[in-house]
């Protein structure tokens, strides 16, 4: 409590009063009397006063010395506010452990999001992997599938070609096979054909009826070789304008296109009577390879 200076001359004149009550006290303590007249619920309520003056006293003197406000605070009030200090200091502890023990606990939960995100990202290469290496294995069995297959065809065409009594017959088994669409056969007979048969009459026909087969499966490249093997000499036949104009195709193909022009202007030189049909088509490879001649 703070008391002002208005207040104080009041419990100043309070403590006159009870200090004279006091000194009349012992007066009354020389009368003998049989009985006491205070019981001792008045003692105390006469202690308790005494108790009160005494700090009033202390309190108007305090505040006349120091011209100040005085607090004035009870032994019970201090120690409540050091039960409250202490409870609240307590409190401030258990907070500030609860606040490291959250912040652990966020960093221990952060790591184990990253950790989970590495292996996340784990996961899903190891996953892309597998897939990757399922693919060239399904590749790598497509293919021995197709090699071996391969491989049969060329066994059995060239069976059929040490079958053959002469070359027009091997020729013939060859060229069936071209025509009921067998083109794995095809080749394989012709190529057998070119090989045992290359010093025949019918080898020029037999190397351009294999570029044929290798252009439908877009082997370019051979193809390109049978289709010059063919025409070497520029022969006079039937097929020779035809071949000239694959060759260009193929040339085109393989990104040589001044190659391709070239061979087309040898068509036009050497085959001027070609079809109607290889003329159409030779003009739109010249388009593709953007000839100018």
């Amino acid at each position: 409590m703070k008391f002002k200076p208005a207040i104080a001359l009041a419990f100043a004149a309070l403590l006159t009063v009870a200090t004279v009550g006091a000194v009349a006290l012992p007066a009354f303590a020389q009368t003998p009397i049989d009985t006491d007249p205070l019981d001792d619920r008045s003692k105390r309520r006469l202690d308790n006063m005494e108790k009160v003056v005494r700090e009033l006293r202390a309190i108007v003197f305090q505040g006349r010395d120091s011209g100040k406000p005085v607090v004035v605070q009870s032994a019970e009030s201090e120690t409540q506010l050091a039960d409250l200090t202490e409870k609240m200091n307590d409190l401030q502890q258990a907070l500030t452990q609860l606040n490291a023990t959250n912040e652990s606990l966020a960093h221990d939960l952060d790591q184990t999001k990253k950790a989970l995100t590495r292996s996340q990202s784990d996961n899903a290469a190891l996953i892309e992997r597998l897939a990757g290496l399922e693919k060239r294995l399904g590749e790598l069995e497509t293919a021995q599938a197709q090699a071996q297959q391969a491989a049969d065809t060329t066994q059995q065409a060239e069976a059929a070609m040490a079958d053959a009594a002469s070359p027009d017959e091997a020729f013939a088994k060859a060229k069936g096979f071209m025509d009921s669409g067998d083109y794995d056969s095809a080749e394989a007979a012709f190529a057998a054909f070119v090989r045992q048969y290359g010093d025949s009459p019918r080898a020029a026909e037999g190397s351009y009826w294999l570029g044929k087969t290798l252009s439908v499966r877009n082997a370019n490249a051979d193809a390109a070789q049978a289709f010059i093997a063919a025409i070497r000499g520029w022969p006079k036949t039937a097929w020779a304008p035809d071949a000239v104009l694959e060759l260009s195709r193929s040339l085109v193909a393989l990104g040589k296109p001044q190659d391709a022009c070239q061979t087309l202007a040898q068509l036009a030189k050497y085959y001027p009577k070609a079809p109607p049909v290889v003329t159409a088509q030779a003009a739109k490879v010249r388009t593709q390879a953007h000839c100018t001649v």
